[in-house]
């Protein structure tokens, strides 16, 4: 089993269960990793995705079977896949970044709606160190890094810290080691205290209406703005929450079943 998948209250976990290989993604694990989530993806009781590693390493990115793998799928290979799902992912999910993240480790950080990591954690774009660059995770990474950073990250593979992956836009927060099941905690907590569709909504809004650039017009944005919160008030869920509010009472999704 090179994945321990199980439910803490409403978030689904999903662990990395190679720790003698420092979590490294093999064809096994990323197949498990694949099947698992289809089968959180699908739980009404799941709120919220939770990824981490077992052992001292998140994960070291795609061993050397996988890699090889990877390389011989014709079109779309099932790693860019798997960090496509994450990110369209309705229910958010949180990386839970508990030691070394290097290569393909990243792209699950950077598919990740939420980052939390220990602060003696060490990171590494280090695909150029094999003579190999970092391609599919650079869809995912780019976003959040930016030009700036990723043109010194990706060509020289140098380790930085959680400290600077916090700078560098990877990571949400940075807490110790024994904080970290609790700092994961209040986020699936803060997911929980949302209507699930909104929550699912807000997450779509951030790709769907991107920042403008400077000077682009804004009527457009904010047109398609007004419909999606339209139709977010006028649905059942938003209608209760609403209700809720009014009647200083718990929303129905907050409510013991």
């Amino acid at each position: 089993m090179t994945l321990i998948a199980e439910h803490r209250g409403v978030a689904a976990w999903l662990t990395l269960n190679r720790p003698e290989k420092r979590n490294a993604l093999s064809p096994e694990l990323l197949r498990e990793f694949d099947q698992h989530l289809d089968l959180a993806l699908d739980d009404p009781t799941v709120r919220s995705i939770v990824v981490t590693g077992r052992g001292t390493a998140f994960c070291a990115g795609a061993d050397l079977k996988l890699a090889q793998e990877l390389a011989a799928s014709p079109g779309r290979n099932p790693f860019a896949s798997l960090l496509e799902k994450l990110q369209a992912s309705p229910k958010p999910v949180i990386a839970a970044v508990n030691g070394a993240t290097f290569g393909g480790g990243l792209g699950l950080v950077a598919a990740a709606d939420i980052a939390v990591a220990v602060n003696g954690a060490v990171f590494s774009f280090s695909e150029v160190r094999l003579g190999l660059i970092p391609a599919m995770i650079s869809v995912f990474a780019l976003p959040k890094i930016g030009p700036h950073h990723a043109r010194r990250l990706f060509t020289t593979g140098r380790r930085f810290s959680a400290a600077e992956a916090l700078d560098y836009g990877l990571l949400h927060r940075v807490v110790d080691p024994q904080a970290l099941q609790a700092a994961v905690d209040a986020e699936v907590d803060d997911i929980a205290a949302g209507g699930p569709q909104a929550v699912a909504a807000s997450k779509r809004l951030v790709f769907e209406i991107p920042p403008l650039a400077a000077g682009a017009e804004l009527t457009p944005a904010l047109d398609r703005a007004s419909e999606l919160f339209t139709r977010c008030v006028t649905s059942d869920e938003g209608r209760e929450g609403l209700a809720a509010f009014a009647a200083k009472r718990p929303p129905a999704w907050r409510r013991d079943p």
